[in-house]
């Protein structure tokens, strides 16, 4: 019986690129599963808090209803619209996914352990980079290209909303993500999750002392995900999908599948820069606590949509740039005094 040995993020042995290879497929295997099996899981919640029913005829409890989207999705007919940049249409989707998988290698998704039979060390994150948190917001935020260039691309004047909303989007909440991450980083004094985490290793959670960074965080990751109240993107309460009008097929799915990614990737970032990471919590073992933590940021983001209303454009900015923008600013001035006294 194959066993894992557990290891803390101060005492690393030393990392092969059999270890990085193994750590790459199993982000790429088990996050792109987890991002699938997200759209059972958020029916289902929001069939519970919205007291309907949702996927049940497909296997028992509608288990295989991700089964049957899939093949759907594989098997529908690819149409690009006559009109269309067609190598910009097509690359749109790929850009999205890859750049939501490219986030998830400078995090700490899952963590290290090795194989004893082969002593292989498989490391908690694909790439330790010593400015993982700047890189891992870059990749993200690099993804909303993906939708700008299929909402210009298409030629169809619905995306092109769809691709002004990206804008507007992009323009406001990034720079509250950035100055909600700042205050922290002044508190450790590094860019790196590891040291992140050692931080929160033997005393509070950073949340204790940055509460308000983590709330301008989380409301800023709604935005970065394209999830309600931010979904401006492509507004399902609307009857055109904004940027997606003309996608259909395994192009629809991968818009998706990056965005659930991101959803996990904001859990991952919440967990270990705010609720103490990968260590271990009482009696439950750190890989317990991580789980756990992402899992609940992950469930939040559905009960958020089931039950908050979508903002308009306007709204968003006006929060963005009269609210969380200065409280931010105030946040960071403040934490800055008292790391100098």
């Amino acid at each position: 019986m194959v066993s894992t040995l557990f290891l803390t993020a101060t005492a690393l042995p030393e990392v092969g690129p059999a270890g990085v290879i193994i750590k790459a497929v199993l982000i790429l295997a088990v996050i792109a599963a987890i991002a699938g099996f997200g759209t059972y899981i958020e029916r289902k919640i929001l069939a519970f808090m919205q007291r309907r029913l949702g996927p049940q005829h497909v296997g028992p409890f509608g288990l295989l209803q991700l089964a049957a989207d899939g093949i759907k999705l594989f098997t529908k007919e690819d149409i690009i619209p006559q009109h269309a940049n067609k190598f910009i249409f097509a690359i749109a989707p790929v850009i999205t996914a890859a750049t939501a998988f490219i986030a998830l290698a400078a995090v700490p998704v899952f963590p290290d352990f090795t194989i004893p039979f082969i002593d292989v060390f498989v490391p908690s994150i694909a790439a330790d980079i010593n400015v993982g948190i700047l890189f891992v917001l870059g990749m993200m935020a690099a993804g909303l290209y993906g939708p700008l260039l299929a909402g210009m691309a298409q030629g169809n004047k619905w995306g092109i909303i769809g691709s002004a909303r990206t804008a507007i989007q992009f323009l406001s909440y990034e720079v509250v993500t950035g100055l909600s991450i700042l205050a922290p980083i002044m508190m450790v004094g590094s860019l790196s999750f590891v040291n992140f985490n050692d931080y929160q290793t033997d005393g509070l959670w950073l949340v204790a002392y940055q509460p308000v960074a983590f709330v301008l965080f989380l409301i800023a990751g709604f935005a970065e995900t394209n999830r309600t109240p931010f979904d401006l993107l492509e507004h399902e309460a609307e009857v055109i999908s904004g940027y997606v009008t003309e996608y259909s097929g395994m192009r629809w799915g991968l818009f998706f599948i990056g965005e659930y990614a991101n959803m996990i990737t904001i859990g991952v970032i919440a967990s270990v820069v705010f609720l103490g990471g990968y260590n271990d919590f009482w009696i439950f073992p750190g890989w317990l606590m991580i789980i756990g933590k992402i899992a609940f940021s992950f469930f939040f983001m559905l009960w958020v949509r089931a039950a908050w209303p979508h903002v308009r454009p306007d709204q968003l900015m006006w929060l963005c740039w009269k609210v969380l923008m200065p409280l931010a600013v105030v946040n960071v001035v403040i934490t800055g005094l008292v790391i100098m006294l």
